[in-house]
């Protein structure tokens, strides 16, 4: 039997992981992918697992807070920051430490085949990926301190917390796979059918 390097979605495209085409690229498949992906490997409180998709909206909410004036196109870019996880899964630093460049360069293919799908630049401009990368971790803070239990010496330890009220007042909730499958694929649509896109 002979290995395979493609995966197949629900909507019947195959993702070939060693050489991702855009054309095989669809958000319903993102979506569904990331809001079946548990964020801090399911260690959450609440009735339904934190996905990494109801993840990828609250990073894409604080970026536009942020960045308000910002063009669009950049606020798809933070809404798909981790969209290679809908065919690689949330694997944990640690992990990818491990495992070497190998799972980054393959990271890379996915994530510069969805930028590519949508429009945008295969990689994402080094200014505009610290913002996205400052709104993930003030969505980490969130996330450890509402869902993963952290303590106040634990947060103080290992994140950063957010200055703005307005973030610092954000909770994230775990919602059901379903709703947050729908919740990304509405955002997506928001974001790729504004007129404004630059």
């Amino acid at each position: 039997m002979s290995k395979r390097a493609w995966q197949r979605m629900l909507s019947g495209r195959r993702l070939d992981l060693l050489d991702p085409s855009p054309l095989d690229v669809e958000v319903e498949d993102i979506a569904h992918g990331l809001a079946s992906v548990a964020r801090w490997n399911g260690q959450t409180i609440g009735d339904h697992p934190y996905s990494v998709a109801a993840h990828s909206l609250l990073v894409e909410e604080i970026f536009r807070l942020r960045n308000p004036h910002i063009g669009t196109r950049w606020h798809l870019c933070a809404l798909l920051h981790d969209g290679a996880e809908y065919v690689l899964g949330d694997m944990i630093s640690p992990a990818k430490a491990a495992l070497g460049n190998g799972f980054g360069k393959l990271e890379n293919r996915v994530q510069a085949a969805i930028h590519i799908r949508y429009s945008l630049p295969k990689k994402t401009p080094m200014p505009i990926k610290k913002e996205i990368k400052s709104a993930d971790l003030a969505s980490a803070y969130l996330e450890a301190k509402y869902l993963a239990g952290f303590n106040e010496a634990e947060l103080k330890k290992y994140f950063k917390a957010p200055i703005e009220r307005e973030i610092l007042d954000m909770r994230p909730v775990p919602v059901s796979a379903k709703d947050a499958r729908e919740a990304f694929v509405q955002r997506h649509y928001e974001l790729t059918s504004n007129t404004e896109i630059q």
